[in-house]
């Protein structure tokens, strides 16, 4: 046998299966299949670890994922551990190496123990009112102490060496659960061909009927029906079954996250399987079947080692054939924790008593606790426990009365009832009702295309359950079912003893340590609201997010405060629904594909020719091109005169570019847009503003229309996926009507602009099937052929306002092209140039960046770009955001020029601006410096800025104030060369 408390003949696991694994230090015998709970009660190991405040002694409470206190740290070797692991949850496996948390030096003698001791000093809310004073003792004494004390486990040194995949998928159905309700509700889906997936958190499906024994369906025991359905709907092709994975979020639109545990449980995993994998559905209707958790009992001293709910005891012993002591007591609320007693006195386990707080139980269940020799106290409660490492007796009297008794148990399993477990529920926003017959929240209104059904509805017949279920799924499914007894009960708050009158430790949170007492002192500090109780004493933000807590913590509060327990409100929450690893989430974006550098096409050239790189976003892109001697300065200014008096040739690849398709394209960039699409004619380009719906500057660039169904789009560099996304959203919840197809095509094509007045010359040989003449390809024209005999998309578009054309090829090709076209270049006298040069040319010619010279508050018209605004239409995004009085008023930042009156200082960007700069301070700011550099080809500095009323104050002179000058610049317009703009037509 694997320990002590192992029951022969009980269970579901094979006694000749077994695995070795260390706790501690200390080796011990477990059957695969265990959970690290189970295995460590087999062995007589109640005590699991130390309470995060006080430290106290704490065991298991639970034998699913709710668990507060059994939190361990869970390795293979030095580079793959994990901390705060749920050992209800985590399966043993050969070699495991656990270790308890949270204690020094070790589980039995931990010093952190003294805090228990100066308990009063640490009343909830405490670290409110103490590290004030001294002030300097914050930083020398009192943080790094907090510090040193908070959260609870060590995070690994060394890097993860697991790793970890990703998933999407789309389906029918997706059902959340696998216990009776879930599986019913799969089935019956299943049968309508639809697809479904079904997912449970545990290795085998059966739900609550892991630890039923008196449930019966369709004449089976409940738990081999369920294993019975379970393998009808592995046969089916349309039906994909996921066990050990946790459905932990809910999102928008029927969007659903799961956490697959896929290799935790292996001694040896495959080197090609992931530990964890991250699945990401979208599915057209969720059936919750998350069930119901039953909560523990609220009294003096509940939390010692051996306390444990009644449903866990019933777990630990059905499915693994652990009792979870020899001499067990039962204090309970609820008729559940009966048939916990009962399966453990028939499996041999003696029950010491039954305390039932109610007066009068069901005669029933009170038959047959007599008919088993099980004397049961009604009307009792347990008003205290005795034990310091594990419970050794519990104190019981006679609710109201004076006499106690003191009766010796080793472990007491309790029952205050079932919550249903909302969460999934609450976090598709649903909203909840309040059963006060039964004291618990239900599902009422749905947002989303979801259904509850079971024990998370609040259906607690068996029979109903069944048809509830198979309702859900759509399909003809004809299941029936009983169970032993029908449960009743319950309770919630503090039990007999623990009331306001008493001021003992009857914990409600017991990973955060938060007592009864605790509930009722927020409520006399003036915390009305359940959300501020919960943050004055951190009740339900464990971890466990409060499954046990939430509802005891509502009604302490509900009866301190003297209203209606739904009047007090209701807590949030949040996914994910149990803790989800940084590994599942980051999946392989991690190492090098952390934040990948994205490069061009041409990035080997422009690397073998000397470039040197900045980052921009994720691109790498060519910054200069520095010769021999020269520095960033003195190579950009050589780039400037170069594509002013000849011609350049510059990497713009990392543009964005999207395919807009359809019938309704023009439309749709219509609505987009600030400006008119279906007056472009095919071979044409229009610069486009993109607004939000607060009437921003949100993106901007050239759109060429390709054909009349057909659009190109450019969007900057760093704007791409954002726009892209923005689209799709408006295309899919605004403009659905809309016969439109989007595709992200930024890396299919390199582009290679060529910018100066030999820019045609340079590529006019290369370039078959388009006519080049200004007449027939004027300025913002496009047109499809070839150049260098690969096909190419060739735009007359320039951001330097020099004669200019971008030539778009297929990636693949752009290497060749861009040698072609430099050595030809080269050839007239040219260069390559990059960013910072580009920088400064569109700068000359007055041309914005947005996100340079826009932060997200400047309209179309504060850039001076009113005239992209079309006044003829009547609708587009952001047309009714320009309309507000704020953003048409007087004394707005308007963007405009400013020219240093000493030429040679270049201002800071991001400079405030002041009229004055001798003001007393605070004094006004006007705006700031958005852009500013020297400009070789004007032989001066020059630089744009963000002005209250810039264009009414032309020709005024404002100030820079900067640490150690002050520079005085006239406001001018933001067009510095070329002001007719003739050399754009050359």
């Amino acid at each position: 046998m694997s320990g002590a408390y192992r029951i022969k003949g009980a269970g579901r696991l094979t006694p000749a299966r077994t695995a070795r694994f260390n706790f501690d230090g200390k080796s011990y015998t477990a059957l695969q299949g265990d959970t690290v709970a189970s295995a460590l009660l087999a062995n007589g190991v109640h005590l699991i670890g130390r309470s995060f405040k006080y430290h106290r002694p704490r065991g298991f409470l639970s034998a699913g994922p709710e668990e507060p206190n059994a939190l361990i740290d869970v390795s293979r070797d030095a580079s793959r551990r994990q901390p705060n692991v749920r050992a209800t949850v985590q399966e043993v496996f050969d070699g495991a190496i656990v270790s308890s948390q949270n204690r020094y030096p070790s589980l039995s003698f931990d010093v952190g123990a003294i805090n228990d001791f100066f308990s009063p000093f640490f009343a909830a809310g405490f670290y409110y009112k103490t590290f004030m004073w001294p002030k300097a003792a914050w930083h020398k004494l009192y943080e790094p102490i907090i510090r040193r004390a908070a959260g609870l486990g060590s995070a690994p040194k060394q890097s993860d060496t697991d790793q970890y995949a990703s998933r999407y998928a789309h389906c029918d159905v997706l059902v959340a659960g696998g216990g009776a309700a879930g599986l019913t509700a799969a089935l019956s889906a299943a049968k309508t061909g639809a697809k479904v997936i079904l997912v449970d958190e545990n290795p085998t499906v059966g739900g609550a009927l892991r630890f039923e024994s008196g449930t019966v369906i369709d004449g089976k025991n409940g738990y081999e029906w369920a294993q019975s359905v379970l393998a009808e709907l592995k046969a089916m092709p349309n039906v994909e079954v996921l066990t050990r994975t946790t459905v932990f979020g809910y999102y928008n639109h029927n969007f659903i996250g799961l956490a697959e545990r896929v290799t935790d449980h292996l001694a040896s995993p495959a080197l090609h399987e992931p530990r964890e994998r991250l699945w990401q559905v979208r599915t057209k209707k969720v059936i919750m079947a998350t069930g119901a958790i039953e909560r523990h009992m609220v009294f003096a001293n509940n939390d010692r080692p051996g306390i444990m709910l009644a449903s866990a005891a019933r777990t630990y012993l059905n499915q693994y054939g652990v009792a979870v002591g020899h001499n067990v007591g039962v204090y309970t609320a609820h008729d559940s924790a009966y048939e916990a007693a009962f399966d453990l006195k028939r499996a041999g386990v003696k029950i010491a008593a039954i305390v039932d707080c109610r007066p009068n139980p069901d005669q029933k269940l009170l038959d047959e606790a007599r008919a088993l020799g099980i004397e049961v106290l009604a009307g009792h409660s347990v008003y205290d426990t005795a034990g310091r490492l594990r419970v050794t007796s519990m104190t019981v009297g006679r609710n109201g009365g004076s006499g106690k008794r003191k009766i010796a148990v080793d472990a007491l399993i309790v029952s205050a009832g079932w919550t249903p477990s909302v969460h999934l529920f609450s976090q598709s926003r649903g909203k909840l009702k309040y059963d006060a017959a039964n004291q618990r929240f239900l599902p009422d209104v749905h947002v989303q295309d979801g259904v509850s059904i079971g024990a998370c509805n609040g259906t607690d017949d068996l029979s109903a359950l069944l048809a509830e279920a198979a309702a859900s799924g759509g399909g003809e499914v004809a299941i029936s079912g009983s169970n032993a007894n029908t449960w009743t009960g319950g309770m919630i708050g503090a039990a007999e003893g623990a009331g306001a009158d008493h001021s003992v430790k009857a914990f409600i949170d017991f990973q955060h340590d938060v007592c009864a007492k605790d509930i009722r002192l927020a409520v006399r500090e003036g915390m009305h609201s359940i959300e501020h109780i919960k943050r004055f004493t951190t009740n339900g933000m464990a971890s466990d997010q409060g499954k046990m807590s939430n509802m005891h913590g509502l009604a302490i509060a509900s009866e301190a405060l003297g209203r209606d327990l739904p009047k007090v409100g209701l807590t949030t929450f949040r996914a994910p629904y149990t803790p989800v690893t940084f590994g599942t989430l980051v999946g392989h974006s991690r190492g090098k594909l952390f934040d990948p550098a994205r490069k061009t096409p041409m990035h080997a050239l422009e690397e073998a020719e000397g470039a040197a790189f900045e980052d921009v976003g994720n691109w790498k892109r060519a910054w200069y091109y520095p010769r021999a001697g020269e520095d960033m300065h003195e190579a950009v200014n050589r780039e400037c005169k170069t594509v002013r008096e000849s011609v350049g040739v510059f990497d713009a690849s990392t543009l964005g570019k999207i395919e807009v398709v359809g019938p309704d394209a023009a439309k749709f960039l219509n609505l987009l847009y600030t400006n008119a699409w279906d007056t472009l004619k095919p071979g044409r380009c229009r610069y486009g503003i993109m607004t939000r719906e607060d009437g921003f500057v949100y993106d901007d660039g050239v759109v060429g229309r390709m054909a009349e169904d057909r659009f190109h789009v450019t969007t900057t560099t760093g704007g791409a996926p954002r726009v892209l996304h923005h689209m799709e959203d408006y295309l899919q919840t605004e403009f659905p009507h809309l016969n439109v197809w989007l595709t992200s095509a930024t890396e299919q094509w390199a582009v290679i602009a060529v910018q100066g007045p030999k820019a045609r010359d340079v590529i006019a040989p290369l370039v078959e099937g388009i006519d080049l003449s200004p007449e027939a390809f004027p300025h913002m024209a496009v047109a499809e052929g070839k150049i260098c005999g690969v096909p190419t998309r060739l735009f007359r578009v320039s951001f330097t306002g020099e004669l200019g054309f971008e030539v778009n090829v297929p990636a693949d090709f752009g290497p060749a092209v861009w040698q072609a076209i430099a050595e030809r270049a080269k050839a007239v006298g040219g260069c390559l140039y990059g960013t910072e040069t580009m920088h400064v040319l569109r700068a000359e010619k007055g041309y914005i960046i947005v996100g340079q010279d826009t932060d997200g508050t400047v309209t179309p018209d504060d850039a001076g770009l009113g005239w992209a605004v079309s006044k003829k239409k009547t609708d587009f995004v952001g047309i009714r955001g320009l309309q507000r009085p704020d953003l048409t008023r007087s004394g707005r930042k308007q963007l405009v020029g400013l020219l240093p009156k000493n030429a040679h200082e270049v201002p800071e960007e991001g400079g405030q601006i002041v009229v004055d700069p001798n003001a007393p301070k605070p004094m006004t700011m006007l705006g700031h410096v958005t852009s500013s550099y020297w400009s070789e080809n004007l032989g001066r500095s020059i630089a744009f800025g963000l002005v209250a009323d810039g264009r009414a104050r032309m020709g005024e002179t404002l100030y820079i104030p900067l640490a150690d000058r002050t520079i005085a610049v006239e406001v001018t317009d933001m067009v510095f060369f070329d002001k007719e703009g003739g050399r754009i037509n050359g």
